[in-house]
């Protein structure tokens, strides 16, 4: 069980969006309500641009409270005034060409000119409209597709997830054929999981036209119901193993209160097996529980969880240390430094998780009673509610391992000594995530003899 965490998390928050990114929304299913949903989140804090590459309806422009249009025959100066006058008014505006009533659109603005408005420091955050969709819920670009400024960092690649068990037609989906042709599906099959995965992941559906620094999050929206958080968790599942794509959000971007359902991405493991056992009187990595040391048994309740990857840590012993863990799919790391202190394995660690990582769970090698399950919880709850820090709590009591978000990294590789990261529990407490334990094995871990003989016997 999970406590619940102060605020429900926002959108932009599961996006990751910084001051400095420009976002791109291509793809079908929500670009429009995302886009106009963060610009109100954001322009709270910051000074935002939304604005568009292709189309908008022009019924759409009354979703921000400013619109200013791009008039090519106008000086650069009068536009950028007209902007500053709207967000000193709004933190906020939305940038246009013309609108043509006869189509009842408003025109695009063209790449370049976002790529000079982002280089120009007038806003915090640009927002994009990268591409069209009719309106549907799933698409596949054509040739001319997607529009994506050069200076774009974040790209989000949309799809409804109530386009599932629909017919691949002209009714559902923008641009069948070429789906069908992406998906290898025929036209009127219904649409699958693993179809939205194929094309999302396409390099010529979801991926086409990202530029190669840009940083990719999926979000499969209108997750309302169960069935579709499922299938949303299976598509994200098909996604991730793409090393190109970041995280996959579910969402459904109409809900007032929770426009998040949840966030995955790839979470790590980093076993810390480092210490010199001082106080044990012995290679405490290689005592024996169950017929295995205990370095092999946290590596195997590692490898056994939802986690994507395992680094461990070693130092003292290593060479035993890595003799025993024999052929595990681990990362080993050794750390040199390790008689400075535990900042220096999470440090080592942290250096050696792989780019693109969103959490890493610190476990002591020293815990044996910790099982998979209390990891798995971790993650979940983090995916839920993308907290900065996640622990587990057995009657009040904050236990171990923890959980870090991708944001406390930076934090997390500061720290000196042997504090580990207690530091950050205290700075981030009202914002930590906390996991109700079964059991006090989150308090316990083997630091004398006598710490392990009595949970042996246990």
């Amino acid at each position: 069980m999970s406590y619940p965490v102060a605020q429900k998390p926002t959108l932009a928050q599961a996006l990751r969006l910084h001051p400095g990114d420009v976002a791109a929304f291509v793809g079908g299913g929500g670009k429009s309500t995302a886009m106009f949903r963060l610009a109100r989140e954001l322009s709270a804090s910051m000074r935002v641009l939304a604005t568009t590459t292709t189309r908008i309806f022009a019924v759409q422009i009354s979703q921000s409270p400013a619109h200013v249009t791009a008039d090519p025959a106008r000086p650069p100066a009068n536009l950028t005034a007209q902007l500053d006058t709207a967000l000193r008014r709004h933190g906020q505006v939305l940038l246009t060409g013309p609108v043509d009533p006869a189509q009842g659109k408003a025109f695009g603005v063209p790449p370049e000119q976002v790529d000079q408005l982002a280089a120009s420091g007038q806003f915090d955050v640009i927002l994009v409209e990268a591409d069209g969709s009719r309106m549907r819920p799933f698409k596949a670009p054509a040739q001319h597709e997607p529009v994506i400024p050069a200076t774009t960092t974040l790209v989000v690649p949309v799809a409804g997830l109530d386009v599932l068990g629909q017919p691949l037609n002209a009714q559902t989906v923008h641009r069948p054929q070429r789906v069908a042709r992406l998906a290898g599906l025929p036209l009127d099959a219904p649409i699958t999981a693993g179809v939205v995965a194929t094309v999302l992941a396409h390099p010529d559906g979801g991926l086409k036209n990202v530029p190669p620094s840009a940083r990719v999050a999926a979000l499969l929206n209108k997750a309302e119901t169960e069935a579709r958080q499922s299938a949303g968790q299976t598509i994200a599942a098909q996604l991730l193993a793409r090393p190109r794509i970041e995280s996959v959000v579910l969402g459904r971007v109409r809900h007032a209160a929770a426009p998040v359902v949840e966030r995955r991405e790839r979470a790590a493991v980093v076993l810390l097996a480092a210490g010199g056992s001082s106080r044990f009187g012995a290679p405490k990595q290689l005592a024996t529980w169950g017929g295995v040391t205990l370095v092999e048994r946290a590596a195997d309740v590692a490898l056994a969880s939802q986690a994507d990857g395992v680094t461990v840590v070693l130092g003292a012993h290593a060479a035993a240390c890595r003799a025993a863990l024999g052929r595990r799919p681990v990362q080993i790391v050794v750390n040199t430094n390790w008689a400075q202190g535990q900042s220096t394995s999470l440090r080592a660690g942290l250096e050696h998780l792989p780019a693109g990582t969103g959490s890493a769970i610190f476990l002591p090698v020293d815990m044996p009673g910790i099982t998979p399950d209390v990891l798995n919880a971790l993650i979940t709850c983090h995916r839920q509610t993308l907290a900065p820090l996640v622990w587990p709590e057995f009657e009040g009591q904050r236990g171990n391992p923890v959980l870090f978000d991708r944001d406390l990294f930076g934090q997390l590789a500061q720290i000196s000594g042997d504090t580990g990261g207690r530091a950050l529990f205290k700075k981030y407490a009202r914002q930590a995530g906390r996991v109700a334990a079964n059991s006090a094995e989150i308090l316990h871990d083997v630091d004398r003899p006598e710490d392990f003989y009595k949970m042996t016997d246990v």
